[in-house]
């Protein structure tokens, strides 16, 4: 089948193959959504290979779940949010958090200002790539995801506190890789 035939397959033409059995339809729907699925799975986990076992995991979910699909709001960001929680319960599996006490978050909290404005996404994201998985997870759920520290408390089976000490600590970090990031590109520049 050529390229410009699959993108003439409907969202609903996918959906209904896919819930026939339709081989042709499930690797189509795979192909189609596996770029942008691996990209979520890969902010979350520590390596690619990490990010490919969640990625698996996440289309045995959606081709069980496919029937739940109502129709309500779109069909990627219905798969999306399966990859999203399919990251997050591979994370709670590994235990990376670690609760800490009131008097340590409040010690963390605006230490520095945001730099990242000076850098290119591809950057930003080798960066957070370069946090602990704990600090990782959190700074994705919150920043990226838009959850807040109450859901990613509920959904981490860990406290509001742990959540925001665990942002605000990766906060700090990128801030500080961020600067290390910058002086290094300038001593390049300058030595060019």
């Amino acid at each position: 089948m050529t390229p410009e035939r699959n993108q003439n397959i409907t969202e609903s033409d996918l959906i209904n193959g896919c819930l026939q059995g339709d081989r042709r339809m499930q690797k189509e729907l795979y192909d189609r959504f596996s770029p942008r699925m691996y990209a979520v799975c890969l902010r979350y986990a520590g390596n690619s290979e990490e990010a490919q076992d969640i990625l698996q995991e996440g289309f045995i979910k959606v081709f069980k779940k496919l029937d739940s699909f109502r129709g309500d709001g779109s069909f990627e960001g219905w798969v999306r949010r399966i990859f999203v929680n399919t990251a997050i319960e591979h994370f709670r599996r590994k235990k990376y958090l670690t609760p800490v006490t009131e008097k340590e978050e409040n010690t963390i909290e605006g230490k520095y200002t945001s730099a990242l404005d000076s850098l290119a996404e591809k950057d930003i994201m080798a960066l957070i790539q370069e946090l602990s998985p704990g600090y990782r997870t959190v700074f994705n759920m919150y920043v990226v995801e838009g959850y807040t520290h109450k859901e990613i408390a509920d959904m981490l089976g860990i406290s509001e506190g742990t959540s925001k000490s665990q942002l605000s600590r990766a906060k700090v970090i990128l801030q500080d890789k961020v600067r290390n990031h910058i002086d290094a590109n300038r001593g390049l520049k300058s030595q060019s």
